[in-house]
């Protein structure tokens, strides 16, 4: 694969800002990464070979207004921040400057690990560690909810519950496709997201995909990109949502746990005692959101005739289905 034209200009400004630099031995695009371009990369510095990823926007170029992600920079500061606080977060190396002439991004270390679910509920080398995610995956939003958000108020959106759900509700009209589930979650979870207790530091996607996860355990919480302050429990019910179990529905955790452990873990790790019905309430919200968002990909298939947008959009039923045993039988 050929190098990439910004090699260069980039080797440049690793020299100037990364202390013990010397070259890049090897990089390679990786196909992840739906938003961002995301770079692997071996580098040399003070005398040995170490592992990075440069995750940059598409071209260096600025994030589409539009866009709900945070921007790059503050991306990476939410990361340090909380890795330094103790969340299990890979170490931001360098941010990129306007005077590196590359854009907008920044270079992490590159952990060892997997976030493909399908290899995580069935592969083997997994075995020994499945049933202890969950508990993991509790301590590791424990600590992100308890970092201290004082240096990141000022670039970090606040978005709350209701936010959210005005959000989605403003979404879900424009396309004028009646969901009647839909239109009576949305009555359903006004009145209970309505009184939220806390606002913390939320990662804002923590669900397969964006979890790091080695044969030891949970590695890193992975693509900070939708990071924002807000209810903890987005976090919490995010990971319990049905569609993020893949086929393995008896386990509410990702498909890997119980919510027991999950719980158990967060309360372990200083984030106190969590509420059940509290939490249903937030995966009935994930299991809305998703199939909003479901929908948003079949409006993208009317557009361009794109097959994957449309096998996504067809899973909109199934959330339909996940609401009615939520709100009418009280499964999780």
């Amino acid at each position: 694969m050929a190098a990439p034209d910004f090699l260069p200009a980039f080797e440049v400004a690793l020299q100037k800002g990364m202390p013990g630099f010397e070259r890049i031995t090897q990089m390679a695009r990786l196909s992840g990464g739906a938003s961002q371009e995301t770079w692997s990369f071996d580098a040399d510095v003070s005398g040995r070979s170490m592992p990075f990823i440069l995750r940059r926007s598409p071209g260096g170029a600025e994030r589409p207004a539009h866009s709900s992600g945070v921007p790059l920079e503050t991306e990476a500061a939410a990361i340090e921040v909380s890795r330094k606080a103790g969340a299990k977060a890979p170490r931001v190396a360098y941010v990129l400057k306007p005077e590196d002439g590359m854009g907008h991004g920044y270079v992490m270390d590159r952990l060892k690990g997997e976030t493909i679910a399908r290899k995580v509920l069935r592969d083997h080398e997994f075995d020994a560690v499945r049933g202890e995610l969950a508990f993991q995956c509790g301590e590791i939003l424990a600590r992100i909810h308890a970092v201290d958000v004082t240096p990141l108020k000022d670039i970090l959106p606040v978005v709350d519950g209701p936010t959210q759900l005005l959000r989605y509700r403003t979404l879900y009209d424009a396309y004028d496709y009646p969901h009647p589930m839909f239109d009576y979650a949305f009555k359903w979870l006004e009145a209970r997201m309505a009184g939220a207790k806390r606002q913390t530091l939320v990662h804002g996607d923590f669900r397969h995909g964006n979890i790091l996860i080695s044969p030891a355990g949970v590695e890193a919480a992975l693509d900070w990109e939708l990071v924002h302050i807000g209810d903890p429990l987005e976090d919490i019910g995010w990971i319990c949502t049905n569609s993020w179990r893949f086929g393995v529905a008896e386990k509410v955790v990702g498909g890997f746990g119980d919510l027991s452990a999950l719980l158990a873990g967060y309360e372990a790790a200083g984030g106190g005692a969590i509420d059940v019905d509290e939490v249903r309430t937030w995966i009935v919200y994930g299991s809305l959101k998703w199939g909003v968002m479901c929908m948003s990909m079949y409006q993208g298939f009317k557009l361009d005739g794109s097959v994957e947008r449309a096998a996504i959009g067809r899973r909109s039923s199934e959330t339909e289905i996940d609401l009615v045993n939520l709100i009418f039988h009280g499964k999780l």
